[in-house]
């Protein structure tokens, strides 16, 4: 049964008390989005009279979002543009991938497991992004995991992006849920950034786009496969059975 619509923040004082809350960032983490991402760049690049860049000097900055991948590139090639011109690369990245969002893009594997297991244990989802909120709902729609959510905020949401922690805590606070009992899933070093100052465990996939080791990120676990984070997760979240509970089962 799909969720109730998004609840803004004076909804979400009347949700019940500090209901356990799991937050997941979207590119790198719940989605492989790269190759959509790395298509549009190069769009703008060629129109901006720039070569193509490589995937592989792209994917560690996804996280920052498209602007961050933008001024990346042209760091790769050594160039420089004003405020103003940034600002118009930034516009027609935006317009183009508008158009292909997922055209290449689908979940990781055994996310829709995970997202399913954490719910059925009575966590509230939502999704911090660096990615603008009304493109993060359309991936989300097109692939068939928006209702999984309780709330989805990007950057232009709160006015605040990752590594500051008031986008995660914004994110809690819209799910009626606080950092005692919260658990962030990402992929980079934005989300654990984030997630550390505000004070969250951040468990990491080894799947995602990190600009260094996902082992040197500080996170709190880091899983190779998916489904090795639900257990941790669930004892996070106090979600886990109770001995006996089980010899009741």
């Amino acid at each position: 049964m799909p969720h109730a619509p998004f609840p803004t923040d004076g909804e979400a004082t009347h949700l019940d008390p500090a209901p356990p809350v799991a937050i997941f960032d979207l590119d790198g983490t719940l989605v492989d989005s790269a190759r959509d991402l790395l298509v549009t760049l190069n769009r703008v690049l060629e129109q901006d009279g720039l070569p193509q860049v490589p995937g592989s000097d792209i994917r560690p900055h996804i996280g920052h979002g498209a602007r961050g991948m933008i001024e990346s590139a042209l760091r790769h090639h050594g160039a420089t543009r004003s405020a103003s011109d940034i600002d118009a690369m930034h516009r027609r990245f935006l317009e183009d991938y508008e158009r292909t969002l997922t055209d290449h893009t689908i979940p990781f594997p055994g996310i829709v497991d995970l997202l399913d297991s954490l719910s059925k244990a009575g966590a509230r989802l939502g999704v911090c992004t660096n990615k603008y909120e009304r493109f993060s709902v359309a991936v989300l729609k097109q692939l068939g995991l928006l209702n999984r959510f309780d709330t989805v905020v990007g950057p232009d949401t709160l006015g605040v992006r990752k590594p500051d922690p008031a986008h995660i805590t914004g994110t809690i606070a819209r799910l009626g849920g606080e950092a005692g009992r919260a658990v962030m899933f990402g992929d980079s070093a934005p989300d654990v950034d984030a997630a550390k100052a505000a004070g969250v465990p951040v468990i990491v996939f080894r799947h995602g786009y990190p600009s260094a080791p996902a082992d040197t990120l500080g996170a709190d676990l880091v899983v190779d496969d998916v489904a090795d984070a639900l257990e941790p997760a669930l004892g996070w979240l106090g979600l886990l059975p109770t001995i006996s509970e089980t010899e009741m089962a």
